[in-house]
């Protein structure tokens, strides 16, 4: 165990002095442990085969302070452990800031397409209303767009209410149905355009 430690040291030490080759032994004597310890905590191997490489690299970079450490292999667990876990708090804010951007992104998407929908929707009960008769084109203008009383259309046309509410019945059945040919059962009852 003494020979162990003095050999780990007397690499560090070298290492310290910029030997390559002394780094390379350090490398093959802690890869192993270092990769089985990191792969735990991350659970991926291919997550900790990077942190390995990248602790590795943080040693290289700080080389000079190694002759100051007494037990390297703790020292490397710590250090291995807090690249860890700054790399799975950075893996966890990634993931939240795309699942936010998505849930802009589809958000956007449906507004959108709520948007297209109800012009289109608008565009087609337009033109269905252009092709109903002349009086159930009137009843409904007046009750839908200009927001009169059935009374108030009946005085308006010199016709009964009777007369208004078949016309309004007609005008209605004629749309839905038109509409219907046009967009399916979906939109309708999506559109909730019918519902009384």
């Amino acid at each position: 165990m003494q020979d162990q430690s003095t050999n780990i040291k007397n690499l560090l030490i070298k290492v310290a002095e910029d030997d390559e080759r002394s780094f390379g032994q350090l490398f093959k004597i802690y890869y192993n442990q270092l990769g089985d310890y990191i792969m735990r905590i991350t659970e991926s191997e291919h997550l900790a085969e990077e942190i390995v490489q990248d602790v590795f690299y943080k040693i290289w970079v700080n080389r000079k302070s190694l002759i100051e450490i007494d037990c390297f292999k703790a020292y490397l667990l710590i250090v291995a452990k807090n690249q860890a876990l700054g790399c799975l708090k950075k893996i966890a804010r990634e993931k939240r800031r795309n699942k936010e951007w998505v849930s802009n992104v589809l958000q956007q998407a449906i507004n959108d397409d709520e948007d297209i929908i109800s012009t289109n929707i608008g565009n087609l009960i337009d033109e269905a209303v252009e092709l109903l008769p002349p009086q159930q084109k009137k009843v409904y203008i007046f009750s839908r767009r200009d927001g009169l009383k059935q009374e108030e259309i009946a005085r308006e046309l010199n016709i009964s209410l009777q007369t208004v509410k078949k016309h309004m019945v007609l005008a209605l059945r004629f749309l839905k149905n038109n509409l219907r040919s046009n967009i399916g059962m979906f939109i309708l009852f999506f559109t909730g355009f019918f519902k009384n």
